[in-house]
């Protein structure tokens, strides 16, 4: 005997009611440069898994990994700006 099963979660799971908030995209479009780093960075380490890393490959890599670090620093900076308190 075959059971018929709905599907209901996969047809209401596009719902416009499940779409992010205004806040939670304004946190993406902030966080969207340390991802477009992060992006950067593997795609410098996948260019370096093909062959053996020349010093291009590797100055590709240092300057995406730099960016990763200042993008999160910037983060970091602006969120502890809207705080109170903080290092004197």
């Amino acid at each position: 005997m075959n059971h018929v099963v709905t599907v209901q979660d996969a047809v209401t799971a596009f719902e416009p009611w499940m779409e992010p908030t205004d806040a939670e995209l304004d946190a993406i479009e902030q966080e969207m440069p340390g991802i477009l780093a992060g992006i950067d960075l593997i795609e410098a380490q996948i260019i370096a898994l093909d062959r053996p890393p020349n010093e291009v490959d590797n100055q590709r890599s240092r300057r995406a990994h730099n960016r990763v670090l200042a993008a999160g620093r910037t983060l970091a900076n602006r969120r502890s700006a809207g705080r109170p308190g903080g290092a004197a």
